[in-house]
């Protein structure tokens, strides 16, 4: 079934003290990294959600297939950002791809094994195991993901998932994906890694 991908890039990235969105892995911004793998996957459309200095993060990814989506309300945290792709996406009736740009090690196969796994799950629903906790990326069903309307302050879609019978939903295991980028010290750790480039 035909998908849609939402980047999640709104957040003005306090804790870290400067844009993830704008930190690189191989001379690629986060944010362009991630809106490039989000439309490797086939997607009929990718929406990049921006909030904190949308003027120019649409500009740092305006050589990509994607609709910018400017969230105004985005200090209330992410379910604001799932809100207004809701919105936009009020005509579409299909599975929603949600990723974020502060996961430095996501890869391109990870989000196809996801796609994959929806499609053969009974709930239509993958998600990736941060530990007990299902998170993005995710694959969320179109009866689940337009609840997004109900979501307030920094929730996801979670709760929704964690309703669900748990042999419903088919989960991702990649422990790399439980390091993304909120403190210096996450910051550190990545570089270490390789998977943000030394400053």
């Amino acid at each position: 079934m035909a998908h849609v991908a939402v980047v999640l890039a709104a957040g003005a990235s306090r804790r870290l003290g400067q844009p993830k969105q704008g930190l690189r892995r191989d001379g690629e911004t986060l944010l362009h990294r991630a809106a490039r793998l989000a439309t490797t996957t086939a997607a009929q459309r990718v929406l990049v959600v921006l909030g904190a200095q949308s003027g120019a993060m649409a500009a740092s990814i305006a050589d990509l297939a994607v609709e910018c989506i400017d969230n105004e309300l985005w200090e209330e945290g992410l379910a604001s950002s799932l809100r207004a792709a809701a919105r936009a996406l009020a005509d579409f009736d299909g599975p929603m791809l949600v990723l974020g740009c502060d996961q430095p090690a996501l890869e391109a196969g990870q989000l196809q094994a996801l796609l994959d796994g929806a499609a053969a799950a009974a709930s239509g629903c993958a998600a990736t195991a941060h530990g007990d906790a299902l998170g993005i990326p995710a694959v969320i069903a179109a009866a689940i993901w337009r609840e997004a309307g109900q979501l307030s302050g920094d929730r996801g879609f979670g709760a929704a998932l964690k309703r669900l019978p748990i042999e419903t939903v088919w989960r991702l295991r990649a422990p790399e994906l439980e390091h993304d980028l909120d403190t210096p010290a996450d910051l550190i750790a990545a570089m270490t890694r390789g998977w943000i480039d030394e400053a």
